[in-house]
């Protein structure tokens, strides 16, 4: 039987839901697109991948979650400025198409961001993305 995958959520878990909310607001540039309940938040990062955001203890041994940008440098001066990270390096390698960097929230989930090095390649995920 075939079935169609058309969406997906992933979840991080925070002990301070109040302080968490506000560090992924930074993080992420926004409010939340859907607040359900107390606790919980989520964000609609493209359209149909959501990030969400519950009050408990962090998942060990999971992650990182990272997110796709079209300048990694800019965000990554932004999130040392903001959210005074000091864990984000940034990488490449000569076999891989893109530069990547992870960090750690406040409460050990690992996060980050990643740059693909072709920018008509990236054009080209963009459009594939926000068009379906």
């Amino acid at each position: 039987m075939r079935f169609l995958l058309f969406e997906m959520t992933i979840q991080i878990r925070v002990p301070e839901f109040e302080k968490g909310l506000s560090w992924y607001q930074l993080l992420l540039g926004k409010e939340p697109d859907f607040i359900p309940h107390d606790g919980f938040a989520e964000w609609e990062i493209v359209p149909g991948s959501w990030v969400q955001l519950g009050e408990g203890e962090p998942a060990k041994g999971s992650g990182p979650l990272r997110f796709g940008v079209n300048d990694i440098d800019s965000v990554r001066e932004r999130l040392v400025k903001e959210l005074n990270i000091t864990d984000f390096e940034i990488f490449s390698r000569e076999e891989v198409p893109v530069k990547w960097g992870t960090f750690s929230d406040p409460w050990g989930n690992l996060v980050g961001f990643f740059e693909y090095l072709d920018k008509t390649e990236e054009t080209e995920r963009i459009k594939t993305i926000l068009v379906k």
